[in-house]
């Protein structure tokens, strides 16, 4: 207890594990093994490893999420590039529906919109980049490009028109057309679209289901495991990102009723 205060403090203060009754060996080990596992690990696998509820393991791994997510904003291609960009729809796959949820996909009439998931790499930095946007719509997309890539930069695409009008933001634009290639030279789009079948790889064989309302807190698990793996001008180890994870805890905190949306809501333990 804090003499001049008077209210009780521990490591956990101010961090993703404050006011949490788990153990601080208990949460460190999660962090250790969601920073390491590449496909991601789910809540009944802590569950299992930690000895504690599937419930408290799910809030726990979306704490974790949170410290994983990376402040530093910094403008990518600030050497001029190259940047590849591109948007990907994340959702259930229409053919394991059942019949009739299917037929009403086919008419736009399901309950299950995917979301929209916008993704930058920037190839010198090998960084990748990734958030939850609205639509697809021109304003959209390019306001993303315009805040996070510096001007003057090589900014690859699909065809998509979406990205029509980057050349006149002072980009230097480059596509390909996937309908009649996929790389020409340097231009291409495969880095960030290798990107996006780990993140579904994880989401559909790991965590099965996600709600879109949770999905940025995913998303930022993937990018700091992706931006943060060995390479051979960067050899980290396991070590290394879990002491870098470690670093972020500081200063974060979600609730259980700003996860889930329902205040009042009883908080596990």
């Amino acid at each position: 207890m804090a003499k001049d205060c008077h209210k009780q403090f521990s490591v956990k203060t101010q961090s993703v594990f404050e006011d949490s009754p788990i153990p601080l060996d208990k949460w460190l080990t999660a962090v250790w093994l969601v920073v390491n596992c590449k496909n991601g690990i789910s809540s009944y696998e802590i569950m299992r490893d930690l000895k504690v509820t599937q419930k408290s393991a799910w809030f726990m791994l979306h704490r974790i999420r949170l410290a994983l997510r990376d402040g530093n904003w910094g403008k990518l291609g600030e050497d001029g590039g190259p940047v590849e960009v591109d948007e990907v729809f994340i959702g259930p796959k229409t053919k394991t529906m059942h019949a009739s949820k299917r037929l009403k996909a086919k008419k736009g009439m399901h309950d299950y919109p995917k979301a929209i998931v916008f993704g930058m790499l920037d190839r010198d930095a090998r960084k990748v980049r990734a958030k939850v946007v609205p639509d697809v719509k021109r304003e959209t997309l390019q306001n993303e490009i315009l805040n996070q890539i510096a001007g003057g930069s090589t900014v690859y695409s699909d065809r998509y028109q979406a990205y029509d009008l980057l050349a006149a933001h002072e980009y230097i634009h480059e596509t390909v057309t996937h309908i009649r290639e996929y790389v020409r030279g340097q231009v291409h789009t495969q880095g960030i679209e290798n990107f996006w079948s780990l993140v579904k790889r994880g989401l559909r064989g790991t965590y099965i289901a996600v709600e879109p309302f949770h999905l940025d807190r995913y998303l930022d698990e993937q990018v700091f495991r992706y931006n943060n793996r060995a390479t051979k001008d960067n050899p980290l180890n396991d070590a290394d990102r879990f002491a870098l994870a470690v670093s972020q805890i500081s200063g974060k905190r979600l609730t259980y009723a700003e996860l889930t949306g329902k205040v009042g809501e009883t908080r596990p333990v």
